[in-house]
């Protein structure tokens, strides 16, 4: 998951909008409504065009004619370019170190193990439960990777992202008291709404707004924010109740509206508040039924057979005839000869084998194999839904400002016995780091103690015994999350890496603007095979 501090009302204003003062004016309906009304306003103003599909690679039948591609890593990435090549033709063989495919987008189930660089897990979860320790939902407009599931035969079904049952939970504000996503929600963007509305009627925005119908502006103000007659805030059912309405005399005691210093106390208005509006993370959220690596699944349908697991590369090097890598499997040094080569490593993996690569691209992978997120998860199965049976949360995540960040309710299996609990979600790297220092014991009882602070009978409800922890900076061949590219290294070591150092060509989640996400991955992909098919046609 890439992090959601990048927001795109940043990226709105820095791209789309015309002028200062309209500028302003757009930061302050951000600040009331999130991206989502940003994204209604500069539609309305004019400012915002739809961005289609873009359109899939097709190469020609046979057109490879046996050339041969060596494709190193099994993951998304490798995948996709083995079965685009394999159709058209190519000769190809992929090197897979793990005995298993998808790389990071890994899905675990009762009886797998989790090896670390120094320990190893064995996940006890009942049969028909899994745990997505890696990719977990699909944004609707990630046309390629979804174009995939559509074209492999994978069933999609929707991933809850943001519940408005689900909490918010900081020890610094509110009392430590979790409090409902609904009433944080609602209650900050009331508040916003009701300064805006006092700006604009005392005129102190007139000549931001000149061209704007301001009545027609201030019913906008009035109705988004759920403001009375005078445009004041004072709660209402948006916020959620005390107690529902029901039926006969049973109206409904909504709740009193929390005071926007308390709001202030807390950090939740700094990304989390509109997290759920992002780009990347506004509905609709897909994900295949029964895990993820029903994506990888299908591919291995397709291009198993290329594929040789336990291959584990040392040696990159070029010949005069294209490329030749050495690895070792079984205990046997092999060699591979191919024209071409797809190495889809992460960087920091990359950056520990021996390769002839040009003097500027090793500096690039130097320079950039400490760019990964030092992400953890962790999981629980729990024998009670009691989210949903005590606090009616079906999907979605609660937030909270210890170190666990997220807790995840299932997408799936509503009102049946059990269900996976993801406890922890992290991506702020001191965290990370910290965590990963950790023994898994260590980590799992860690996020009980958090997650204690969202739900008070949580100890109880649920055991370490029945948990499972990943540290993906501490998983071998991986050594790392997702790559977080900083704007001045995107300028230099980034563009090194897009360009192909002779016959071999990187690709990867790293190499793209979608960094974390599987469209990342398959899109680079996408790039590698097209660059290999123009030279091959060329030739």
């Amino acid at each position: 998951m890439p992090n959601p501090h990048r927001s795109v009302v940043r990226s709105l204003a820095r791209q789309a909008v015309r002028s200062p003062s309209r500028r302003r004016f757009l930061k302050l309906v951000g600040r009331a409504g999130g991206t989502a009304a940003v994204l209604t306003t500069m539609k309305e103003m004019g400012l915002l065009a739809s961005a289609g599909a873009a359109p899939k690679v097709e190469l020609q039948a046979q057109s490879g004619n046996g050339t041969r591609v060596a494709i190193l890593g099994a993951g998304i990435a490798g995948l996709t370019a083995a079965y685009e090549l394999n159709k058209a033709g190519y000769s190809c063989q992929i090197l897979e170190a793990r005995d298993y495919p998808g790389g990071r987008c890994q899905t675990i189930r009762g009886g797998d193990v989790v090896t670390e660089l120094d320990s190893e897990q064995s996940c006890s979860f009942d049969e028909g439960l899994y745990f997505n320790s890696g990719p977990a939902r699909i944004p609707y407009h990630h046309t390629a990777i979804l174009g995939y599931c559509k074209e492999l035969g994978v069933p999609l079904e929707v991933r809850i992202n943001e519940n408005r049952a689900a909490y918010f939970q900081d020890d610094k504000a509110f009392g430590g008291t979790p409090m409902l996503n609904r009433r944080i929600v609602n209650d900050s963007r009331g508040y916003i709404s009701e300064l805006l509305a006092k700006a604009i009627s005392q005129k102190s925005l007139d000549e931001e707004i000149s061209d704007l119908d301001q009545e027609r502006l201030m019913d906008f103000v009035k109705s988004f924010g759920s403001l009375g007659d005078d445009y004041r805030y004072t709660g209402g059912s948006r916020a959620g109740y005390v107690n529902g309405p029901a039926a006969g005399t049973s109206a409904g005691e909504p709740f009193e509206p929390i005071g926007l210093g308390e709001l202030l106390t807390s950090d939740f208005w700094d990304y989390k508040l509109h997290f759920g509006e992002g780009y990347t993370q506004a509905a609709t959220m897909l994900q295949p039924v029964g895990g993820m690596d029903k994506i990888v699944e299908a591919f291995e349908r397709e291009v198993g057979d290329l594929i040789e697991y336990g291959a584990e590369v040392s040696q990159i090097r070029k010949t005069p005839e294209g490329t030749r890598i050495i690895y070792t499997a079984a205990g046997e040094e092999k060699t591979l000869e191919a024209d071409y080569a797809i190495c889809t490593f992460p960087l920091p993996v990359l950056a520990l084998i021996e390769a002839d690569f040009s003097t500027e691209m090793q500096a690039a992978i130097e320079q950039s194999k400490g760019i990964y997120a030092s992400a953890v998860k962790v999981a629980f199965q729990a024998p009670r839904r009691f989210w949903e049976e005590d606090s009616n949360i079906y999907g979605g995540i609660s937030w909270t400002e210890r170190d666990i960040t997220q807790i995840w309710y299932p997408s799936t299996g509503f009102q049946s016995d059990k269900g996976i609990l993801v406890g922890a979600y992290i991506w702020d790297n001191p965290i990370g780091n910290a965590w990963g220092a950790l023994s898994p014991e260590q980590r799992l009882a860690k996020a009980v103690e958090d997650g204690s602070t969202i739900h008070p009978n949580y100890a109880e409800e649920i055991s370490t015994d029945s948990g499972i922890t990943i540290a993906w900076e501490k998983i071998p061949y991986s050594r790392g999350g997702w790559a977080e590219w900083e704007e001045e290294q995107r300028e230099s070591a980034y563009q090194v890496l897009l360009q192909p150092d002779g016959p071999i060509y990187l690709a990867g989640e790293h190499l793209s603007y979608l960094t974390g996400w599987q469209e990342g991955s398959v899109r680079s992909a996408l790039l590698a095979v097209e660059a290999i098919s123009s030279r091959v046609q060329a030739a």
